[in-house]
């Protein structure tokens, strides 16, 4: 069984123009303050928001983020917590309507690359998905789930090793400008194998011909030596064919 500390285990990022990265937490529950610990121990800066001050009591005393008292998706309290310099926001309060809307006004409005949602109703997690939000399950575990959305690099971990410590399996963050492009194009410019899907929540194995869909998960095998180039060649758009 895991335990909350295996979400401590993360890789550190380090964004392209070499300082760490920013990331915005909505929620300072079970599940922000563990997301918020992890990131500060890995050294990312951190600011975390609740409508409640009371829910900061709940961090460690040499927390050294932000603690915005506010409502998540108001865009004043957002830019409180510097939501444009953000690399990713994840909203994980106890509200759906408050998390994805908040989702949606951070990526939107302020654009920032990865955002994540923790759902409760599973019914709506569909939804969420064909607007291209990434969703979580409210969980036990869920904080290593959105882990693997916010900080790609935390899937280097993997959810699979094989025997040699050579290939792992893990999650693949692509951008965006990938969508409508065939499996194949991804194996062809990094090395990877697509492995299957979560698309609207469930697996899917790919068929030849399958096309990267808005808010698709890739799992992909890669060599572990690899995944700075992996990260390189998907992290961008796919550069355009020369006629």
């Amino acid at each position: 069984m895991k335990s909350s500390m295996d979400v401590r285990c993360c890789f550190i990022f380090v964004e392209g123009n070499g300082r760490m990265a920013h990331f915005v937490i909505m929620g300072c529950g079970r599940v922000g303050v563990t997301l918020a610990h992890t990131l500060d121990d890995a050294g990312h800066t951190v600011a975390i928001i609740d409508q409640d001050e009371r829910a900061f009591r709940r961090l460690r005393r040499n927390f050294s983020g932000s603690k915005i008292h506010g409502v998540g998706f108001d865009r004043e309290t957002l830019e409180r917590a510097e939501i444009s310099n953000a690399y990713a926001f994840a909203a994980v309060s106890s509200g759906d309507n408050s998390n994805i809307l908040a989702t949606r006004v951070a990526r939107e409005t302020y654009h920032v690359p990865h955002v994540v949602a923790r759902i409760y109703d599973p019914g709506r997690a569909e939804i969420y998905q064909r607007l291209g939000i990434p969703t979580v399950a409210a969980v036990r575990w869920s904080s290593d789930q959105v882990l693997r959305r916010i900080l790609p690099e935390h899937t280097l971990n993997g959810d699979f090793r094989e025997a040699s410590g050579r290939l792992i399996l893990g999650e693949v963050n692509v951008h965006e400008g990938w969508y409508g492009h065939m499996l194949e194009d991804l194996e062809a410019v990094a090395p990877i194998r697509v492995a299957y899907l979560s698309r609207f929540g469930e697996g899917m194995l790919p068929a030849p011909g399958t096309r990267l869909q808005q808010g698709d998960i890739v799992h992909a095998m890669m060599p572990i030596y690899a995944t700075g180039e992996i990260e390189r060649a998907l992290s961008s758009a796919p550069q355009p064919v020369a006629e």
